[in-house]
C-alpha cells in the first residue's frame, strides 16, 4: 500500500513538472506571436524616398525571371500599388487578399514586392490564391531605395513614378486610410502640391 502511494506521488510530481514545462513553452510562443501580430502603423522607420519624390527607374525581376520595371511611365491616369510582403510574415498573409480586393475596387495596378529567399517566395505565391495572376517581384533594391524596413507596407505611385503615399499597414482600414489621403486625380494632386498625401515615413 505504501509503495503504491509512493508510486502515485511520483507520477503526480512528473505530471506537474511536465505541465510546468508546457506552460513555459506556451507562454514563450504566445509572446512571440504577440510581437509578430502587433500593430505596425506607429513603428519608427528611416525616411528613404518620401511622398512627392520620384522613384528611380529600376528593372527588377519576377520569380520566373521576367524583367519588371518599377518607376516606368504608365498609361495616363493609372496608379500602381506596391505591397511589400515576406513569406514568414503572418500579418502579410492577412493583408494580401485585402490589398488585392481594394486594388480591384479602385482600379489600381497591384504589384507584390517580396522580401526573402526566392524558394520561400515561390512557395508563398503558390499557396496563396490572392497572389495568382498578380506580379510578384523580388525587390531588395526597391526596398533599399524606399527604406522599407517593416512589412507589410504599401507604396502608391502615379503614372510618372511619383510617390503619392507610403505607409505600414495591417488592416483594411489602414490601407483605405492611406489611399483616401491621396487626391483622386494627378492634376488635383499637383494643384494641391501634395497637401493631401498621406506621409508616414
Amino acid at each position: 500500500m505504501i509503495m503504491l502511494l509512493c508510486l502515485w506521488q511520483a507520477v503526480l510530481v512528473v505530471l506537474v513538472l511536465v505541465l510546468a514545462v508546457v506552460l513555459v513553452a506556451l507562454a514563450r510562443q504566445i509572446g512571440v506571436l504577440h510581437e509578430r501580430l502587433a500593430p505596425l502603423g506607429n513603428q519608427e522607420v528611416k525616411p528613404g524616398l518620401d511622398v512627392g519624390q520620384v522613384v528611380p527607374r529600376l528593372i527588377l525581376h519576377t520569380l520566373d525571371g521576367q524583367p519588371f520595371t518599377v518607376g516606368d511611365v504608365l498609361p495616363a491616369g493609372r496608379r500602381q500599388l506596391l505591397l511589400f510582403v515576406a513569406a514568414e510574415c503572418p500579418v502579410c498573409k492577412r493583408v494580401s487578399p485585402i490589398a488585392r480586393q481594394i486594388a480591384a475596387e479602385r482600379g489600381l495596378d497591384l504589384v507584390f514586392v517580396g522580401d526573402g529567399p526566392e524558394p520561400e517566395l515561390k512557395a508563398m505565391q503558390l499557396a496563396r490564391p490572392e497572389m495568382q495572376g498578380v506580379p510578384l517581384i523580388t525587390g531588395v533594391e526597391l526596398a533599399l531605395v524606399l527604406q522599407i524596413n517593416r512589412m507589410p507596407a504599401v507604396v502608391l505611385l502615379d503614372e510618372r513614378g511619383t510617390i503619392l503615399a507610403k505607409d505600414l499597414v495591417n488592416t483594411r482600414r489602414q490601407i483605405e486610410g492611406v489611399l483616401d489621403g491621396v487626391a483622386p486625380t494627378h492634376s488635383a494632386a499637383s494643384a494641391d502640391t501634395g497637401a493631401n498625401a498621406h506621409v508616414a515615413f
